[in-house]
């Protein structure tokens, strides 16, 4: 069925009046304008549907009208640059209140008579913990209620939290506080990426994702730095910081920034609408419509996709554990960094935040090369017949990062001794060289190398990060929240983990080869992104889920035939166009560039989904 939209074609002020589609080969409306008690028919001359006629069985299909300022996709850039920076404000404070803590572990210790590092670690570890367990519970809230509510319910009590934590009188109290503020917290982490998407095109957003996926990162590294300043004058004083950041990002949010999500967006559109006609004439959100799934459903299967994508697709499986190693290296550096330099070197708490500074440089420097990475990936899109650029070319400076993150455990630096413990002996030339952080760690050597090889490390980090999530989502497409669910929880379970050990690891290894023994596992992932680059569309046809690669058997159904946005005549830039030739096993190649489009096919693929699983077929 052709979209439509309503044309009042005499005198807007004349109660007779009576829309009609607009020019098309399908029936007329038959719904009266005279019974809408509107100050004037011409109110919804404008409005787009899909099909309907206006009766409670048959309602309206409401989508969004021609440069409609409602849609998101439409706003000022000015304005979403606004939006993503406040949300990207939002996302560095939950980050950096999970590392923040380590600043006054010594002193909460003391405090609270702690005798066991491995308690004080919890409160990293617990806190990372709820990151991973958050979004399975927050992702199908807000594809149900829409981002914004979701945001007010959730932030409010990873604020308060901290306030728990800043008057709490036992370790207990503190742990307990600090799983549940990762928990709340990470709901606007997650959603944080998905208003991103909803106001940017994928062709606008290079820049816009790859500034907000600094946030993530950079927050953690700025965490100990302040902490550790803050903690001498009293560790109840870290949780305030928290809590005054918390609030101050909470309060601008809450007043500043809308609702950008487009089926909450339709559907209070289409509750407007029926409410200006008091109920003579019925209207439904093209959304709602699609959706033939209770709320039990609609959580049953996002609870339980995540982890068949993550046992059953290699490509989610083997990106998640490199992407979970990096990740839980990062939070590991927040208990071996005090080991290195405030055992090892005697600084203070607050001095020995500021090494982190060498990753966060390496961070902005990867950020800055973001311009450049969006240019290689316009050129792919204008090499593709398709118009749509291949999953692997997000894949470029991946490869880029991978070998900086060995790099920045060992730091081969040519032509200079190799440093074992302080004890210097002679290589053959002209294999000479310096492993740095892991090698550099030892006391006798200047504090610059190991803060130094702290930027190659993240300068690799951020770039594989923002890297392999781009891949997951394009080669998954309406699967790829999934995707990238199954991806949090595994990255979120190592970055619990790692903490946990790397203290024991330290001190019965040695500063050396611990750090070692992490660049050997970077090592070992680094040929991860260059194969996945050569062989990625082999790999992706023997993928059950990928649209990208071989018929999805749940997205095929979706792809054999066009939906009824796929034949409008509509010139809209965010509505799909009819294509002249597409192969039958794929989901559009231009509609999953948008975020509404993609919504919807999402739903379908969700709908069809769960009819299988009620009725005993195997999904993968």
């Amino acid at each position: 069925m052709e979209r439509t939209s309503l044309d009042i074609t005499s005198n807007p002020t004349d109660p007779q009046t009576t829309p009609t589609r607009s020019p098309s080969p399908s029936p007329t409306l038959t719904a009266d304008l005279s019974t809408l008690p509107l100050s004037s028919p011409k109110k919804i001359e404008d409005e787009q549907f899909l099909s309907g006629t206006g009766s409670e069985e048959d309602p309206y299909e409401v989508g969004w009208a021609e440069n409609d300022s409602a849609d998101p996709y439409t706003w000022k850039k000015s304005f979403k640059w606004f939006v993503t920076g406040v949300v990207a404000l939002d996302t560095l404070c939950i980050a950096f209140a999970s590392s923040a803590y380590s600043g006054g572990v010594n002193q909460i210790a003391e405090a609270l008579n702690v005798k066991s590092q491995e308690i004080m670690i919890l409160g990293i570890s617990l806190y990372v913990l709820g990151f991973g367990a958050g979004p399975l519970i927050w992702a199908p809230l807000s594809e149900i209620y829409g981002r914004r509510i979701i945001f007010i319910v959730s932030y409010a009590p990873f604020t308060l939290f901290q306030i728990g934590g800043a008057t709490a009188n036992n370790i207990e109290t503190v742990i307990i506080t600090r799983f549940l503020a990762g928990f709340f917290g990470s709901a606007p982490l997650t959603n944080s990426g998905g208003i991103i998407a909803d106001i940017w095109s994928a062709q606008e957003r290079g820049l816009a994702t790859a500034l907000f996926a600094l946030a993530p990162f950079l927050g953690p590294v700025l965490g100990p730095i302040i902490g550790g300043f803050t903690a001498p004058s009293g560790w109840r004083n870290v949780f305030w910081v928290m809590f005054a950041f918390a609030a101050v990002t909470y309060i601008l949010t809450f007043f500043t920034i809308p609702e950008t999500y487009a089926p909450t967006l339709l559907r209070a559109k289409a509750r407007r609408l029926e409410k200006e006609s008091e109920g003579s004439v019925h209207f439904i959100s093209k959304f709602d419509k699609a959706n033939t799934m209770t709320t039990k459903e609609i959580f049953k299967l996002n609870m339980t996709r995540p982890f068949v994508l993550l046992f059953k697709e290699p490509i989610v499986l083997l990106l998640s554990i490199y992407i979970a190693i990096v990740y839980g290296t990062l939070y590991m550096f927040f208990t071996a960094f005090p080991i290195v330099f405030q055992e090892g070197r005697g600084w203070s708490t607050g001095v020995g935040g500021l090494a982190f500074l060498g990753l966060a440089g390496g961070m902005i420097l990867a950020t800055a090369l973001a311009p450049l990475n969006n240019k290689l990936y316009m050129r792919a899109i204008a090499r593709s017949p398709t118009g749509r650029a291949p999953p692997e070319a997000r894949l470029y400076f991946a490869m880029l990062g991978a070998p900086m993150l060995p790099i920045g455990l060992f730091w081969y630096v040519p032509s200079f001794p190799l440093v074992f413990r302080g004890q210097c002996s002679s290589l053959p030339s002209p294999a000479l060289l310096r492993l740095r952080f892991a090698w550099t760690s030892n006391p006798s050597i200047h504090w610059i190398s190991p803060v130094l090889a702290g930027a190659p490390f993240g300068f690799g980090m951020l770039l594989v990060f923002t890297s392999v999530l781009g891949y997951l989502i394009d080669t998954y497409l309406m699967y790829a929240a999934s995707a990238l669910a199954a991806n949090a929880v595994l990255r979120s379970i190592l970055g619990a983990v790692f903490p946990l050990f790397s203290t024991y690891m330290y001190k019965n290894l040695g500063n050396e080869w611990a750090s070692s023994l992490i660049g050997f596992l970077a090592l070992i992932c680094v040929p991860m992104p260059f194969v996945f680059f050569y062989y990625g569309e082999r790999i992706r046809g023997l993928s059950s889920f990928s649209p990208t690669g071989k018929p999805a058997p749940l997205a095929s159904s979706l792809a054999s035939s066009p939906t009824d946005a796929e034949k409008s005549d509509s010139t809209h830039p965010h509505r799909l166009q009819p294509m002249q030739s597409r192969p039958e096993h794929r989901v559009d190649e231009l509609g999953q560039e948008f975020g509404e489009e993609a919504g919807m096919e999402e739903q379908r693929a969700q709908d069809l989904e769960f009819e299988r699983r009620r009725s005993g077929i195997n999904v993968v």
